[in-house]
């Protein structure tokens, strides 16, 4: 082990940083635009995808976007921002894509403890009468943005209307979270003197309740109605 003496300064700040914060910052700084599409390409369409925190390392990529440019051959942000935007929608395709086809093997499953195929109607009817609004939506819920494009693959929504939504959604949730974390950043840094990326932890906390406390509050607080069992739906080849 080295001595205290030998330490540089930055390894004293990387000690003192939390973890959130130390993990999205090794994420900009390892990889960078290639873990970050990584990250939001599994996010929205891998199953395994849902426990990464997208919302608030899109927002720090944001905070971060000068570096992130001038690490990927100093083109300008608005290309970073680009290309995130591609994988948010070719992660959700992938989804739609792996849905559609477990959706058949799913229809003739024998209901199970675990499975019923009753579930599965009623989110096909669901889809029917909000999937647009459920596509667009999703991208702003953590989680449900996961899950939302392999559903809508499973009850066969209409491809086109799914495609839409799909790239309306991914233009305004990346767009939104880097572009608000690159403009506070520059904002708070010309008006203050200081920059965000001292407080990565609390404003990734901050984000994480803001986006998941609805969630929770409608599945603790929401109102289940009944749906009938017997109800007969027609699936869509």
């Amino acid at each position: 082990m080295p001595p205290l003496t030998a330490l540089k300064s930055e390894d004293y700040l990387f000690m003192e940083k939390g973890f959130i914060q130390q993990f999205i910052e090794w994420i900009i700084h390892n990889g960078g635009l290639y873990v970050l599409l990584l990250v939001i390409f599994a996010e929205t369409g891998l199953l395994l995808g849902f426990f990464f925190p997208g919302d608030s390392l899109l927002f720090a990529a944001g905070i971060y976007t000068d570096e992130l440019a001038n690490e990927f051959f100093g083109i300008h942000y608005s290309v970073i921002i680009i290309l995130v935007i591609i994988a948010s929608i070719l992660g959700n395709m992938a989804g739609y894509w792996f849905g559609n086809k477990t959706g058949p093997l799913l229809y003739q499953r024998k209901d199970t403890w675990l499975f019923k195929k009753k579930h599965l109607m009623r989110a096909h009817d669901f889809y029917e009468q909000y999937g647009k609004g459920t596509i667009f939506l999703a991208k702003f819920l953590p989680i449900i943005r996961t899950f939302a494009p392999i559903v809508a693959g499973i009850v066969k929504m209409d491809r086109k209307t799914f495609y839409f939504y799909n790239i309306i959604g991914s233009i305004c949730w990346v767009s939104s979270m880097m572009l608000g974390g690159h403009f506070l950043q520059k904002w708070v840094e010309n008006k203050y003197g200081y920059s965000l990326k001292d407080h990565i932890e609390a404003i990734t906390i901050i984000i994480i309740l803001i986006t998941t406390l609805p969630v929770i509050y409608k599945l603790v607080f929401g109102k289940k109605k009944p749906a009938p069992v017997d109800k007969e739906v027609e699936i869509k080849n």
